[in-house]
């Protein structure tokens, strides 16, 4: 194995790796926070990303993305997957649909935290030099673009994802109860959405990609504002971080 193929495999995984562990770590200490231990005593707090890797969507979605781009465009393009969700106790929150609330929000609130100190941590590759400052600025990069990508898909209202149960606490109760129905078939929602009918569609000439659209639009927009918040000259449009 090259060394520049171990590179980009440490580009692409640690990134993601890092951003899920502590989406999911947001939200056990959130819970625990308001009263519910059930992720503590699972062994869920904590930063070992062991704990929380899902054997699909931490290991074989995101190897089979790796291998299928490297084996067709020769560089990774896209990455996406998930870890094994937090077990939350809502009823021992005192308002259990608003303490779901708060701990779906920890989890994207975590991201955009995690995106703003790699964007802070970014003014100090003006010490390096050369390729370490290059491979430096894209590990940084591509860390705050993951952990925007994660946390803005997460914010999709669309049980199960950490969208759709704050938009359960939001709402009145009994509407809130119909949302909540959602979470048997979400994921399913979500693949055909975000997947299976844009590629479908576009087999056929027809232009269907609502997220992608919605994605693309805010990403820079997100991606500027935090550079902006960490102190870094966007007045000219350049994202970079050299």
């Amino acid at each position: 194995m090259s060394n520049n193929l171990i590179l980009q495999i440490t580009l692409a995984v640690v990134p993601i790796v890092l951003a899920i562990t502590l989406h999911e770590a947001a939200h056990g200490y959130a819970a625990l926070a308001m009263g519910d231990d059930t992720a503590k005593k699972a062994g869920r707090l904590s930063l070992n990303p062991l704990r929380h890797i899902d054997r699909v969507g931490t290991v074989l979605l995101p190897g089979f993305l790796f291998i299928f781009q490297m084996l067709t465009f020769h560089r990774v393009l896209f990455m996406f997957g998930w870890a094994k969700p937090v077990p939350v106790a809502a009823w021992k929150f005192r308002h259990p649909r608003q303490g779901m609330m708060v701990v779906a929000a920890a989890g994207p609130a975590m991201n955009f935290f995690l995106a703003w100190l790699a964007a802070l941590a970014a003014h100090g590759l003006t010490a390096l030099s050369g390729n370490g400052a290059d491979i430096a600025a894209q590990f940084l990069f591509d860390f705050i673009v993951f952990n925007l990508v994660l946390g803005l898909f997460n914010l999709l209202p669309i049980p199960p994802l950490d969208g759709g149960r704050i938009v359960v606490g939001l709402l009145p109760a009994p509407l809130a109860q119909r949302w909540a129905r959602l979470e048997r078939v979400g994921i399913v929602i979500v693949l055909l959405v975000v997947f299976l009918l844009p590629r479908m569609l576009g087999d056929f000439g027809l232009r269907f990609d609502p997220v992608g659209a919605l994605l693309n639009n805010v990403l820079p927009r997100a991606l500027n504002l935090v550079l902006w918040l960490a102190g870094h000259d966007v007045s000219n449009g350049n994202v970079g971080l050299l």
